[in-house]
Formats: structure tokens, C-alpha cells, sequence
């Protein structure tokens, strides 16, 4: 679960600064004209290309982590039926609990 967590938040710096420097060099190419601007501009979409990148590959990451948790709750499920049952009646029961009391 930290894996997790730390690759969301890694994702989430990366994709941010990603982005923050390509406004920059797309702002600072705004005021700009020429050759220089058409350089700027050129960075600028392909830092934005890059980040759509990473964004396609963090979520390809996440579904094939979900998909592995999904089949290990199944396994654990199918191992474990009356537990599955019981926590799942308990967890019911409390939720039970707490919405009646309010």
C-alpha cells in the first residue's frame, strides 16, 4: 500500500512540474515572436506530449495493480468464505449502528 501511495505521489510531482514548465516556456512564448517563440512553443507542447505520456503509463500501472488487488481479495474470498461473511455482517452491523444514532 505505500508502494502505492508513493507512486501516486511521485506521479502527481511529476505531472505537476511537467506541466508547471510548460506554461512557463508557453507564457515566456506569448510575448515572443519569431524564431524564438516557435522554439519556445515547440518545447513547451512537447513537455505537454511527455506528461500526457506519463499519465498514460501511471494509469496503466494503476489498472494492472487493481486488477492484481482484485484478484487477490478473490482468492482470499474464495479461501476464506465465512470470514468474508462475518466481516462483512460486522461491518454492516456498525454502519448500522452509526446511522441509526444519527
Amino acid at each position: 500500500m505505500q508502494d502505492i501511495n508513493r507512486s501516486i505521489d511521485n506521479a502527481n510531482a511529476d505531472m505537476k512540474g511537467l506541466v508547471k514548465d510548460a506554461q512557463s516556456l508557453l507564457n515566456a512564448a506569448a510575448s515572443l515572436t519569431g524564431v524564438k517563440a516557435d522554439e519556445l512553443r515547440a518545447r513547451g507542447m512537447e513537455m505537454l506530449d511527455r506528461a500526457m505520456g506519463k499519465a498514460s503509463q501511471y494509469q496503466g500501472q494503476a489498472v494492472i495493480k487493481s486488477k492484481e488487488l482484485a484478484e487477490s481479495a478473490d482468492v482470499y474470498v474464495k479461501d476464506n468464505p465465512w470470514r468474508t461473511v462475518v466481516a462483512a455482517a460486522s461491518v454492516g452491523l456498525l454502519v448500522g449502528i452509526f446511522l441509526g444514532r444519527k
